[in-house]
């Protein structure tokens, strides 16, 4: 999960670590960006093995609040359709409009297949 500078922060002050700490245990960089880490399995490190939920629940990056409303996700109905094999939550709740869902891609800055280089 990208995660920016002030996500970042956000969540070692929440955590009760100084940046740098935080930085050293959850956050790896790669390129000139920054990325929550994640398991050997691809989960990342806030996600709880056994329970499946976030335990920084409120303070999630912009990346992972824009989910599932990924175009990865959302490209085809079989891609929807694995979405809501593997994630509980998916396909329950309010529905969203196909205009509320272009401005979570666009919000999360997801929108295109790239990366963006901006913070997040």
């Amino acid at each position: 999960m990208w995660v920016s500078p002030e996500e970042i922060r956000r969540l070692a002050v929440h955590l009760d670590l100084p940046v740098e700490e935080f930085l050293r245990h959850y956050v790896r960089v790669l390129g000139n960006r920054y990325s929550l880490v994640e398991r050997s399995n691809g989960d990342c490190v806030f996600l709880d093995p056994h329970h499946r939920r976030c335990t920084v629940y409120s303070l999630r990056p912009k990346q992972c609040r824009s989910w599932p409303f990924w175009l990865s996700n959302l490209r085809t109905p079989a891609d929807w359709e694995y979405v809501r094999r593997i994630c509980p939550g998916s396909g329950q709740g309010p529905l969203f409009t196909l205009q509320q869902i272009q401005s979570l891609l666009w919000w999360s800055g997801l929108e295109s297949d790239e990366p963006s280089t901006t913070d997040g």
